[in-house]
């Protein structure tokens, strides 16, 4: 058993564990928004201020928490793996310039946080080719669904 694809299995599950709880949660809780967040931006105010506007936050708010839940649900079963793995880390580079203020001072940091190690935590996800090893990606591309040429190659 090749330890590579082991260790790239529990980061891609690890991940998805990670990511399926933070939706959840969003979820779950009825007087969740992401407006505080979006508010409190130290960079770019006024993009992510849009983004909070009351007129945003009936479609913002959703994507947001089932977006980091689909993304770890397909992390967790390693189907579609690359587009997760690649929204993941679009997440989290959105989340992270609202909390940077310039020279790159960060509340637990200088220039890295636990955003960026995440964020590369998932492009390695997305860019290795071991990543889909030990998922359901094998058996699916087996099934007449991955007969379709844009489902086969996201799987």
């Amino acid at each position: 058993m090749n330890k590579a694809y082991l260790a790239t299995a529990a980061l891609r599950i690890v991940l998805g564990w990670y990511m399926l709880f933070a939706g959840i949660e969003k979820i779950l809780d009825p007087g969740w928004t992401a407006q505080g967040f979006l508010m409190g931006a130290k960079t770019f105010p006024e993009f992510y201020a849009w983004f909070a506007a009351p007129a945003q936050s009936w479609w913002v708010d959703p994507l947001n928490a089932w977006g980091i839940t689909l993304i770890g649900v397909a992390l967790l079963l390693g189907v579609f793996v690359r587009p997760a793995a690649l929204a993941g880390a679009a997440l989290m580079f959105l989340y992270y310039f609202p909390q940077v203020t310039y020279p790159f001072t960060l509340p637990h940091g200088f220039i890295v946080d636990d955003h960026i190690i995440n964020a590369a935590a998932f492009l390695a996800i997305a860019f290795s080719p071991m990543a889909r090893r030990y998922g359901l990606a094998q058996k699916l591309q087996e099934t007449f669904i991955a007969r379709i040429p844009l489902i086969r190659s996201l799987v």
